[in-house]
């Protein structure tokens, strides 16, 4: 079964949406999953095997803060790599949001007849 213009469309803006996440400030994972589940219904499970990418791609990095409550917590950053990833994205995001909105904006033409289409080439009827 195909997947929905939904799931892709989350696919596709997941790791944008995580770098914009933690240019804001400093999160754990559990955190910016419950974030992303919120705002656009993602997954938790989906936000480990991201962070572990993003991370081995040098767009993040952890450090571990104490909790009072139980085990200390694996805090993301963004590294400088990661801001140039989250501008790169963010610049590619917005021209492809404009082009998909000129398409589905852009208002329907009069649907010429078969016969009309030809003879506007210069066919013989």
């Amino acid at each position: 079964m195909p997947e929905t213009i939904e799931i892709q469309l989350k696919k596709g803006v997941l790791t944008l949406c995580v770098l914009a996440l933690l240019n804001r400030h400093d999160s754990y994972a559990y955190e910016i999953a419950a974030t992303l589940s919120d705002a656009i219904d993602m997954g938790e499970g989906t936000i480990y095997p991201l962070m572990r990418r993003m991370q081995a791609e040098g767009q993040v990095e952890t450090y571990l803060v104490e909790s009072a409550s139980g085990p200390s917590r694996k805090y993301y950053r963004l590294t400088d790599g990661g801001r140039r990833a989250l501008e790169a994205q963010t610049s590619e995001w917005r021209a492809f949001a404009r082009a998909v909105e000129s398409i589905v904006d852009a208002p329907a033409e009069a649907a010429a007849a078969p016969n009309d289409a030809m003879a506007d080439k210069g066919a013989v009827q």
